[in-house]
């Protein structure tokens, strides 16, 4: 490892850092607006001058200069600080003093670095420049003349999202920031091009004008739109969440986040149950009280016995499902599900159907396999990770329609069969890889394929390596399998029950004919298809207004902090639950949150960890015939859930980006 000397104190350096992080390993501040830890170097705001022995008498640009042995880095001389001041001075040439009105005031690195490194004064007296505002879609808002061209957004679409969509046009004083033909930036992750711009250039649309950093109380979370676990940033004004942005997690999600993370923020004020309703003989819902409400469940509860039937939202925390389950266990049923769409895979072995490769190693992948998975739909944040290991090199096979998936695919056909003859070339490509990754995706899943695919896993585990993985897309799926919330045929068992009460805890992807001899009570957050199909609705929060713990898809166990409270009449899932216990004559043995999560950690000690749950790799053995096409389940990625299908972001998302319609701009 080099030793260099940063301003006077010696350090070693890993090989191939570069002079900037050798800086930063020193404690050293280094101000720059183009350098990011995940893109490369593009090297062109020159922000981030150093003086550098043995080298030139002048600064020179730190992040792309190597560190190596013997180097005297010098970062505070006035030689640096005059340097640093003409580059900021450049720089706010053209910048419009627009800084009061701007989204990004407050935290701006322009604004910040402006104030460390720049001069008290300007000597530019002519015109400012000005560039027309480019249209980048319905997630991202332009302001193009506050652009300083340090080409991060080029870099994030070409190399992490895998969309060249965006570049520079034209030089020198005209050079510009663009989406070539001028069209919405197709990609899922638009997002992340407003974390990245370290300007006002590239905002986030549905967020314009709505609040400034210094109003907004920061809570921590978990995302569930999909069953990665995206660590989160809740951003509230009083009982509003008014933004979400990914927190650095980097076994997760690093520092990214989809859109439908980032945007269905909207939907948590809209569309909301906010008070019970009871359906009356006509067939119409009607406004409740809650001691009304709560006596017609207590009723059918009693009335139905042990005919008690649980089914699990896609979204549901694992304390509301510990809850639900305590319930029934009283009534002296057992009949819980949380695969609403009816997905009947054996879970005798949790291993078998969880990401047993660890997410942040699907990077280091050399081969990889994709049965009946989209994972730039079902799982963005992995699709990057897959592009990741792709740049280095891997191949990427896939048995499945052909989906555009942001990089290189041999597509071998969408026939299950496959799975059990892949062709040599492919076969051979597997046997010859160090760190082959199988990723079998609810597509194969639905068709009953775990077992193919279970059958054909041995070249995928090596010593060291698990590379069999099931990609799930409901982030309660994990937590629901642990907490036995399957039947051996699925809800087809559930059906054959032929229960007289069915609970549906945010379940809205139950198909609208199933349980219609059945009383259905619905506790959930939005009025969707569930509430639409219910007898009688009970509001419950959303996972933004409770706390709750979730268990990703790899086993990792998660917690998520309140960030506000549910409007109106809106209650906790689990507070409901208790309350009925009292009116059925068996008390639930808990009273406050802290109690309930300790009863679920006793009698499940796995969702009492920090990290991911520790599985045996046992696989069942299955039947290992599969045939037939493959589908797969999530038509359009905007709208996948009951908060997004409420979220007018979403909405236009869904319109634009996956059915093709034209937005004109207020201006044409």
């Amino acid at each position: 490892m080099p030793k260099v000397t940063v301003d006077g104190v010696e350090i070693e350096v890993p090989q191939g850092a570069t002079v900037l992080q050798a800086c930063e390993l020193a404690g050293k501040e280094i101000p720059r607006f183009c350098y990011h830890e995940r893109l490369s170097i593009a090297g062109n705001c020159r922000m981030c001058l150093v003086e550098v022995a043995p080298g030139p008498p002048k600064p020179q640009a730190s992040c792309a200069l190597p560190a190596q042995e013997g180097q005297a880095i010098k970062t505070d001389t006035p030689m640096v600080k005059k340097a640093r001041e003409g580059v900021m001075e450049f720089l706010l040439i053209n910048h419009p003093l627009d800084c009061p009105i701007c989204d990004q005031g407050g935290e701006c690195d322009l604004q910040d670095q402006a104030m460390q490194y720049g001069r008290g004064h300007s000597r530019y007296d002519e015109n400012k420049r000005a560039v027309d505002d480019k249209y980048f879609g319905p997630i991202v808002k332009t302001s193009m003349t506050r652009c300083i061209q340090c080409t991060r957004c080029a870099r994030f679409a070409e190399e992490v999202a895998g969309t060249p969509e965006i570049g520079m046009l034209f030089r020198g004083e005209d050079a510009q920031i663009t989406t070539y033909l001028e069209k919405a930036f197709t990609s899922e992750l638009a997002g992340n091009l407003v974390d990245l711009c370290p300007v006002g250039a590239l905002l986030s649309k549905p967020y314009s004008f709505e609040a400034r950093p210094w109003e907004l109380r920061k809570v921590p979370g978990i995302d569930v739109m999909d069953a990665l676990g995206t660590n989160i940033r809740m951003d509230v004004r009083q009982r509003q969440v008014m933004r979400i942005l990914p927190r650095i997690n980097d076994a997760v999600n690093e520092e990214w986040a989809h859109d439908k993370t980032r945007h269905h923020v909207d939907a948590l004020v809209r569309n909301r149950l906010d008070r019970p309703w009871v359906r009356d003989g006509k067939g119409k819902l009607k406004e409740a009280s809650w001691g009304d409400a709560l006596e017609t469940f207590a009723k059918q509860f009693k009335k139905a016995g042990k005919k008690v039937a649980a089914i699990a939202g896609d979204l549901l925390d694992a304390e509301t499902m510990y809850a639900a389950k305590a319930l029934l266990a009283g009534a002296g049923s057992s009949l819980l599900e949380g695969r609403q769409t009816g997905l009947d895979y054996d879970v005798t072995s949790l291993a078998a159907v969880r990401f047993n490769t660890p997410i942040a190693e699907i990077e280091n992948a050399d081969v990889v396999l994709l049965v009946g998975s989209n994972t730039r739909w079902e799982a963005p944040l992995v699709n990057t990770r897959i592009r990741k290991a792709v740049r280095r090199g891997a191949k990427v096979f896939a048995i499945g329609p052909e989906v555009d998936l942001a990089y290189p695919v041999e597509w071998l056909g969408d026939d299950l069969a496959l799975i059990g003859k892949l062709p040599k070339a492919t076969a051979d490509a597997i046997k010859g890889a160090a760190k082959p990754v199988l990723i079998v995706g609810p597509g194969a899943l639905a068709r009953g394929a775990l077992g193919a695919a279970l059958a054909a896993s041995k070249p995928f585990i090596k010593d060291g390596w698990n590379g069999f993985n099931v990609l799930h897309i409901a982030a309660a799926r994990m937590a629901s399998l642990l907490l036995g919330y399957a039947q051996k045929g699925g809800l087809a068992d559930i059906e054959k029950a032929k229960p007289e009460l069915v609970i549906l805890l945010g379940a809205d992807e139950v198909p609208a004919d199933k349980f219609k001899n059945a009383f259905k009570v619905y506790i959930g957050h939005h009025g969707d298809k569930g509430a639409a199909n219910a007898d009688l609705v009970l509001p419950g929060a959303t996972y933004a207004e409770k706390h709750g713990t979730y268990v990703n898809i790899e086993g990792r166990v998660q917690r998520s902090e309140r960030a506000a409270f549910a409007p109106g009449d809106a209650r906790e899932d689990w507070t409901i639950l208790r309350a009925l216990s009292d009116l059925i004559g068996k008390p639930l043995p808990f009273d406050r949150f802290d109690q309930l999560r300790s009863a679920m950690i006793a009698d499940v000690p796995e969702l009492g960890i920090d990290g991911i749950i520790d599985m045996k790799w046992a696989p069942p053995k299955l039947d290992a015939k599969a045939s037939g096409p493959i589908g797969y389940p999530i038509k359009d990625f905007y709208l996948t859930n009951a908060i997004c299908r409420a979220s007018p972001t979403m909405r236009r998302c869904s319109e634009e980006l996956v059915h093709g319609h034209e937005y004109a701009e207020a201006a044409e």
